[in-house]
């Protein structure tokens, strides 16, 4: 299972309700897209704790993501751990 970063948790969290790539790199305190997609987008991703609005136009300026049922059980068990 992924490690889950403070950023990333906090990007579950906001994904709940669909986001733009700009929220969410304005909540992680980036400003380069391409590390940002790298390092914290596409683990999420990749995991399928997070998915694309429309995920046959990853590029597109309408972009949005939310967080997967097995994205939020993630957070649910890391919030019982703590």
């Amino acid at each position: 299972m992924l490690a889950l970063s403070q950023h990333q948790v906090e990007i579950l969290e906001k994904c709940r309700e669909k986001s733009a790539i700009v929220a969410l790199m304005e909540l992680a305190k980036r400003k380069d897209r391409t590390k940002f997609r790298q390092q914290v987008l596409n683990p999420l991703l990749d995991a399928k704790f997070l998915e694309m609005t429309i995920p046959e136009k990853p590029r597109s300026s309408k972009q949005q993501y939310r967080t997967t049922p097995a994205g939020r059980a993630a957070l649910e068990t890391r919030k019982r751990k703590t």
